[in-house]
C-alpha cells in the first residue's frame, strides 16, 4: 500500500471518528492525554489504527491506538456514575425480600381475646373465685355461680358490666358476686376475661366487703377509660337496719397489670350521721302484796346517751313472764302483746347527747296468779321518727336485766 493510500485511509478513519465515534461514550480526559502523548508517532498509530479498524471494529481500534505501552491515566468518573444505578438496583432487589420477611415476622400480632361474657355464659362456666375477705362460709376456688332462685350453697351473680380494663383493645367483664343465699352478704367484685382458647379466666378481684366497712356493695359501673366504679355502703341493710340509713360512696379501681388498685373516691367512712351511743339499766322489781291478794311494784329504767349526737327516739323493749302485767300511766306509747309471754315495745322521747332520761314503769300480778322469782331482759336502741333503728357505736351496753321477786 502506498503512502498516499495510507494517508487516504487515515483521513477516512478521522472522518469515521468525527461522525460515528461521537455517539460512543468516551472514556474521559485520560484518553485525551494519552492521545496527545502519542502524536509524535502518528504514522505508526494511524497505520495500526487503520488495520485494527478494518478487522476489529472502531471501538477496538480506538482502544488499541492508545495501547498498553502508555501510562494509565486517572480513574475515569464516567464508569463510576454509570455504575451507581446498577448498585442501587442490586441493593433494592436484595433488601426488598428481607424487609418483607422482617415485616412478615412482626406483623402477625395476635388480637387480644374477646372478654365480653354474657350473664348466661358466666352462669354456665366454672370460674375461679378469689378468697372472700369478710369471714363467711362462702364457696371459693373453682365454683359455679347462680341466679335467683338458687341453692343455698351457691354464690349469687348479682350484676355485671363490660369494658376494656387492661388497655389491650378488647373488652373484659366485671361481675358483682354475693355470698350464698341467706347470708346477707358478703360481696366481692371480680373481673373476668377469656384466654386464647376462649375459656373464661379470672383477671382479678376488684374489691368487696370488709370488716368493719364497707358492709355492702350495691352496684358497679365500668367507665370508657377502664376504671371500675363500685358503690359501697358502710352498713349492710337487714336485721331492722334500713338501707336508707347507710352511707354511700362510689370508689374507683383500675387494673395495674398485676392487681386492681383504688384510684378515685373515698377510702374510708366517717361516723355514720345516724348513729349515737345509748345504754340502759334498770332497778330490780320488788312486788308487794295488796289487800285483795294482788301484788305490784315499779321498775325505774335509766337510759343514757354517751355520744354527742342526739338520738331522735329511743325504743325500749322487754319480755316479761305472762303473770307480770304492765299497769299505770308509765306505759304510754308502748305496744303490749300477750301470748306465752308479755312482749313490750315502748317508743320513748329523744335522748340528747351526754344526757339521760328515766322512765318509771309499774308492774303487777293479779290475785291468785302464780309468779316465782326470776329475771327479765330489756333492751334499748336509738331510732328515727319512722321507728327505723340508728347505729349504736357501742352496743355492748344496750341490753340489761332486772330481777323480780
Amino acid at each position: 500500500m502506498s503512502e498516499q493510500e495510507i494517508l487516504d485511509l487515515a483521513e477516512e478513519f478521522a472522518h469515521y471518528r468525527r461522525t460515528v465515534l461521537e455517539e460512543v461514550e468516551v472514556p474521559g480526559p485520560a484518553a485525551v492525554r494519552r492521545t496527545a502523548r502519542g502524536r509524535g508517532r502518528r504514522r505508526f498509530a494511524t497505520t495500526t489504527a487503520t488495520v485494527l479498524a478494518l478487522f476489529g471494529g472502531a471501538a477496538l481500534g480506538y482502544a488499541t491506538m492508545n495501547g498498553p505501552d502508555r501510562e494509565p491515566g486517572p480513574v475515569d468518573p464516567t464508569p463510576t456514575l454509570s455504575a451507581s444505578p446498577s448498585a442501587t438496583a442490586t441493593v433494592s432487589a436484595t433488601a426488598s425480600p428481607s424487609t418483607t420477611a422482617s415485616s412478615g415476622a412482626a406483623s402477625p400480632t395476635r388480637a387480644a381475646p374477646d372478654g365480653r361474657i354474657s350473664r348466661g355464659q358466666l352462669l354456665a362456666a366454672t370460674v375461679s373465685l378469689p378468697a372472700w375477705t369478710t369471714p363467711a362460709d362462702c364457696p371459693t376456688g373453682r365454683v359455679r355461680l347462680g341466679a335467683e332462685p338458687a341453692r343455698d350453697d351457691v354464690n349469687e351473680l348479682v350484676t355485671l358490666d363490660h369494658g376494656d380494663l387492661d388497655g389491650d383493645g378488647a373488652t373484659e367483664t366485671v361481675a358483682l358476686v354475693r355470698c350464698v343465699f341467706g347470708t346477707r352478704g358478703p360481696f366481692q367484685v371480680v373481673a373476668f376475661d377469656r384466654d386464647v382458647a376462649g375459656r373464661v379466666v379470672t383477671l382479678g378481684r376488684v374489691t368487696g366487703t370488709a370488716s368493719p366497712t364497707p358492709g355492702w356493695v350495691t352496684d358497679l359501673d365500668v367507665r370508657d377509660d377502664g376504671e371500675v366504679r363500685v358503690e359501697v355502703l358502710d352498713v349492710a341493710p337487714g336485721g331492722g337496719w334500713p338501707e336508707k340509713n347507710s352511707q354511700r360512696q362510689w370508689r374507683g379501681y383500675r387494673w395495674t397489670g398485676d392487681a386492681f388498685e383504688q384510684v378515685s373516691g373515698p377510702t374510708s367512712f366517717g361516723p355514720n350521721p345516724r348513729s349515737t351511743d345509748l345504754s340502759v339499766t334498770a332497778t330490780d322489781l320488788v312486788l308487794t302484796a295488796a289487800s285483795d291478794g294482788s301484788r305490784s311494784g315499779a321498775v325505774t329504767v335509766r337510759i343514757r346517751n354517751e355520744a354527742d349526737r342526739t338520738a331522735p327516739e329511743a325504743i325500749l323493749t322487754m319480755e316479761l313472764p305472762k303473770a307480770l302485767r304492765p299497769v299505770g300511766d308509765g306505759w304510754t306509747g308502748c305496744d303490749i302483746e300477750t301470748g306465752s309471754t308479755v312482749r313490750v315495745s315502748c317508743r320513748l322521747s329523744a335522748v340528747r347527747g351526754h344526757s339521760e332520761v328515766r322512765r318509771t314503769l309499774e308492774l303487777g300480778v293479779a290475785a291468785g296468779a302464780s309468779l316465782s322469782s326470776g329475771q327479765a331482759e330489756l333492751r334499748i336502741w336509738p331510732a328515727d321518727p319512722d321507728w327505723d333503728p340508728w347505729l349504736d357505736n357501742d352496743d355492748s351496753d344496750n341490753e340489761s336485766t332486772f330481777d323480780y321477786r
